[in-house]
């Protein structure tokens, strides 16, 4: 009785759902490397750590070994994006 329960119920279904976990991985990352814009999978990685700077238009906070800079009166000044950049004005 026990050996049948195993044998046309449980292994069945633990094969089952190990067979759909692989394949849902499987296409799960596929479809993610197919959705990424080609510019996105070759970027270039920051490091984690380091300093992190405020951008004073918009109030991120940003690496700043990877944001935008302009020199003001002498001071490096950190952005977050170009558009933060430019919409930027000295007081």
């Amino acid at each position: 009785m026990i050996r049948a329960f195993f044998v046309e119920f449980l292994f069945p279904l633990l094969l089952f759902l190990i067979v759909r976990s692989l394949l849902r991985n499987f296409f799960q990352s596929s479809r993610a490397r197919t959705q990424m814009p080609p510019s996105a999978r070759n970027a270039p990685t920051v490091q984690a750590g380091g300093e992190l700077k405020k951008d004073p238009v918009c109030g991120t906070y940003v690496s700043a070994a990877s944001s935008l800079t302009r020199n003001v009166d002498g001071h490096v000044v950190y952005f977050c994006s170009k558009e933060c950049r430019d919409k930027f004005r000295v007081a």
